[in-house]
């Protein structure tokens, strides 16, 4: 199992509309061949800042989503939304391992 753990800040004024595009390229990749989740987390104690776990059965699935229209749209519609850069540290999954 591939697993990216990735970290976003979003500008407050665009929270929003950052979780509608989120929502849209969320029920798309769960689509995917090879996904196995993708779930979008939003920090309790501070509305801004959300968690994407994204994990895929491989490197080359996760890669393949990358590439796709529904990431492709929501990676250049939020751009402008981030206060920071996002930050995605990429893990392998150990349990479960089928």
């Amino acid at each position: 199992m591939y697993v990216t753990i990735v970290h976003a800040t979003v500008i407050p004024e665009k929270i929003d509309a950052f979780k509608k595009a989120c929502r849209l390229n969320h029920e798309k990749s769960i689509r995917e061949p090879g996904n196995i989740r993708f779930d979008i987390l939003q920090v309790a104690d501070d509305p801004a800042k959300f968690v994407f776990y994204e994990a895929y059965k491989t490197q080359q699935d996760a890669a393949a989503h990358k590439q796709t229209a529904h990431y492709l749209a929501w990676r250049d519609t939020v751009a402008d939304w981030m206060a920071e850069p996002r930050l995605g540290i990429v893990h392998h999954g150990v349990y479960p391992n089928s």
